[in-house]
């Protein structure tokens, strides 16, 4: 009897707790993997130049938006091209805070956020009779619309019409750390709180009604989960991601004007999602460095091949397609896909004997 009461805790274990890779069993691992990831990142500003520093956080900008469209889509299975809105909406909403209302950039974010958050849940409620094809065709008239807003004469007081709005980086109130360094820092803390927010979120009850949602409406609906509730409240909360993204996106290039939030900024979104991988918080990081480094390699590797002759410049993204085409054809499930299946084929499981 004690025997058998003894192993009723061992018997509610996750089978895949007792699989191992190089001999580390996978929750260790994963562990590990999150601990060493973390360091580096806090180590990262401290070895690079500060160029090379603006650019890393700029990657976690992108990563923060990537993940608000992964919520939306990886998860939730709602479609959007129109995601350069909401980060056009938080980034003015920090631009106007700073530039016309002396607010400190520090005060900004999280009304940044709640802004496009009410914009996202507003713009789901007439969009859940859409779906598919026809939910992108609206959104994609958002971000065709936005830029054309915020150079609207009538608007110009606020936004500064063609001209943008000025937002100047803070200085940094440590005194070992430069100005990009501490921006580094404040945005990777933003980071970091909006991917444990978001972990959180998606294995609880909350995210579990997004994945039925996006696999089976009908059946998810069946089961009595309120299917128009939580698909405005995530297209809300994705807003809330690329909203703060986009506050951020300000801050760090302390300048903002209607030709940087086009339609095209969306696509890139889009682009850093899939490559990154559907449905996975981590990838979100991976789809952010794309969208940064990817062109400034294709641009080298064309510089390389061509000694830097004016002409090859339109190659660029030539080179830039076929490389794309080339990694959604290698890794169909993104680069996250690609992690799981390596991992799938180096983990064991114990003997009975181990």
């Amino acid at each position: 009897m004690n025997s058998t009461v003894s192993q009723a805790p061992s018997a509610r274990a996750n089978p895949a707790d007792s699989y191992q890779l190089f001999g580390i069993a996978l929750p260790r691992m994963r562990l590990l993997l999150i601990v060493l990831g973390f360091a580096v990142a806090v180590l990262l500003p401290l070895t690079l130049s500060n160029f090379a520093v603006f650019q890393a956080t700029q990657v976690l900008v992108y990563a923060i938006a990537v993940l608000g469209l992964n919520l939306l889509t990886g998860f939730n299975g709602q479609f959007s091209l129109g995601h350069s809105a909401f980060y056009a909406l938080g980034a003015y909403t920090t631009a106007i805070m700073v530039d016309q209302w002396d607010v400190a950039v520090y005060w900004t974010i999280i009304p940044a956020g709640i802004i496009c958050f009410i914009g996202g849940f507003l713009f789901g409620l007439p969009a859940l009779r859409l779906e598919g094809l026809y939910l992108a065709l609206a959104t994609f008239a958002l971000a065709v619309a936005m830029p054309q807003l915020l150079r609207y004469e009538h608007f110009e007081q606020f936004t500064g019409g063609v001209q943008g709005l000025d937002v100047f980086k803070p200085d940094s109130p440590v005194a070992s750390l430069n100005s990009d360094q501490w921006l580094y820092y404040f945005v990777l803390f933003w980071g970091v709180v909006l991917i444990v927010g978001a972990w959180n979120l998606t294995r609880g009850r909350t995210g579990r009604a997004m994945i039925a949602i996006r696999d089976n409406p009908i059946a998810a609906s069946t089961m009595g989960i309120n299917t128009s509730l939580y698909k405005s409240v995530t297209f809300g909360v994705s807003g809330f991601y690329t909203g703060i993204a986009g506050a951020l996106g300000a801050i760090v290039a302390e300048f903002v004007a209607p030709d940087s939030f086009t339609f095209f900024l969306s696509v890139w979104f889009l682009v850093g999602m899939v490559v990154g991988g559907l449905a996975s918080i981590p990838a979100a990081i991976i789809g952010g460095m794309f969208i940064l480094y990817v062109p400034n390699v294709s641009e080298s590797v064309v510089d390389f091949f061509f000694q830097g002759e004016p002409s090859s410049k339109a190659l660029i993204w030539v080179f830039f397609g076929f490389f794309l085409i080339f990694t959604v054809y290698v890794m169909p499930n993104g680069m996250a896909g690609l992690i799981r299946w390596c991992v799938a084929k180096l983990v064991r499981r114990p003997s009975a004997a181990e």
